[in-house]
């Protein structure tokens, strides 16, 4: 089943996301590489959201994905 997530960002996001960005950007790659992930990116200009394209089972893999995602943690979404 596809699920879209949406991330809104704080409106800081730009300022501090320099920190996370790494950490962010090599767990969409890896839940990419798990076939889980289709397509993700951030939208507006400049980004005030991300949007990701989930293929999975359930939406247990896309809570865990929102769980460790450095974004989420450091208050950016």
């Amino acid at each position: 089943m596809h699920y879209l997530l949406t991330l809104h960002y704080t409106t800081d996001y730009l300022e501090r996301r320099g920190a996370f960005r790494k950490q962010h950007l090599a767990q969409a790659w890896a839940a990419q590489e798990r076939g889980q992930l289709l397509l993700a990116g951030a939208l507006g200009d400049p980004p005030d959201r991300g949007v990701f394209v989930f293929d999975c089972d359930s939406v247990a893999p896309i809570e865990a994905f929102v769980q460790a995602d450095p974004y989420f943690q450091n208050g950016l979404v």
